[in-house]
């Protein structure tokens, strides 16, 4: 339904709690605007680095790279769907991995809404304006994080302090993911420079 598109987001920012329960129970969300929600948020990461003001803007656009901006913020959000998941599973929290790629990508929205009229606003402030550009970004940071616990806890039908609990775990988790996959990098890089010098002194010799 089109409402589920564009209605059912705007509800779930203003009124997080129901939207999320009805996201769960009534299969109200869906993938596509949460993979929207964080394609859009690449996006406008990447504009706010090459057109926000130069008041509050410190980025040379020049060194801007695209693939690496959106690596930070695709990475550390399948990262989190993922130690999430895995978390949860072992804490008997009711949240399958779908449900926490929705609630991940719908509490979002906020950041989207408040980040594209802020970067057109913030080419025509003055230095005594740029508190309220820090002010809303702050905001739209903000509400992204109560979105997120807000649905972290109802998908997983968790109370408050299991919560806290499993979003310190996450975060733990996600550090170690990063930690052996930059080993795991790391042993393949050496192992791949061992076999080139062994390929290298072999056909030196023949």
């Amino acid at each position: 339904m089109k409402q589920d598109y564009i209605k059912f987001p705007l509800h779930l920012i203003f009124h997080p709690i129901d939207a999320f329960w009805d996201l769960k129970s009534d299969h109200r969300g869906r993938l596509t605007v949460a993979f929207g929600a964080l394609i859009l948020t690449i996006i406008i990461m990447i504009l706010q680095k090459q057109y926000a003001g130069f008041l509050v803007n410190y980025t040379d656009p020049r060194t801007i790279n695209s693939i690496q901006e959106m690596l930070t913020i695709a990475a550390p959000f399948f990262l989190w769907c993922i130690a999430n998941w895995a978390v949860t599973t072992l804490m008997e929290g009711e949240g399958q991995f779908k449900e926490i790629v929705l609630a991940t990508g719908y509490s979002l929205i906020p950041v989207i809404l408040i980040y594209i009229p802020m970067i057109i606003i913030s080419r025509f402030m003055v230095q005594e304006e740029t508190a309220f550009y820090y002010l809303f970004t702050s905001i739209a940071f903000i509400w992204f994080l109560l979105l997120l616990f807000i649905g972290m806890m109802t998908v997983h039908q968790y109370t408050v302090i299991k919560t806290i609990l499993t979003i310190l775990l996450t975060m733990i988790v996600m550090g170690i993911i990063v930690f052996l996959g930059a080993l795991v990098f790391s042993m393949l890089q050496q192992l791949y420079e061992f076999g080139y010098n062994i390929y290298r002194e072999l056909i030196f010799r023949t």
